[in-house]
């Protein structure tokens, strides 16, 4: 009987790990509540093809910057999320985890101008996309939107946080 016992544990350890169902690369799952809607704001971009205006959420504090578009099943393309760093920051990267839909990121300069663009960054994706300079915002559209508008690096970002 001492034997049968002592082997109990190490079972019910070797079942647990046989049978438990594989946890998601991607991380925990989405929490209710986490893909609120925040009040929007208008944001111009100037391209060579006009002038287009969008509706953007700002990510201006640590934890809406850490949630930004995550777990949201659409992005409609008049809207957006613009990241908002409050001064000009270095080494900014951003990834897809828990992200559900295609994004465009638009890391913007200080003064507005479009530094780069990750072009319809893949859902679930944690491989970092990096700024590749200085930036003060970083602004996520719909992906395929950049492309559509003719957003190129050099471009005019125009809001408030931005000076004119």
């Amino acid at each position: 009987m001492s034997i049968t016992l002592r082997l109990r544990p190490i079972l019910a350890a070797v079942l647990l790990v046989t049978f438990t169902p594989a946890v998601s690369v991607a991380g925990p799952p989405c929490r209710a509540g986490q893909a609120e809607l925040r009040p929007l704001q208008p944001l111009t971009l100037s391209t060579d093809k006009g002038r287009f205006v969008f509706s953007v959420e700002l990510a201006d504090t640590n934890r809406r910057r850490d949630i930004g578009l995550m777990c949201r099943t659409r992005v409609s393309p008049d809207r957006g999320m613009l990241f908002d760093f409050g001064k000009p920051t270095d080494d900014v990267a951003f990834w897809m985890h828990n992200t559900l839909v295609p994004l465009d990121i638009v890391f913007i300069r200080a003064d507005g101008r479009v530094l780069s663009i990750a072009r319809n960054a893949r859902p679930l994706d944690d491989t970092p996309l990096p700024a590749g300079g200085t930036v003060r915002g970083v602004l996520e559209i719909a992906g395929g939107r950049a492309a559509q508008i003719g957003l190129l690096p050099g471009d005019r970002v125009t809001h408030r946080i931005f000076p004119r």
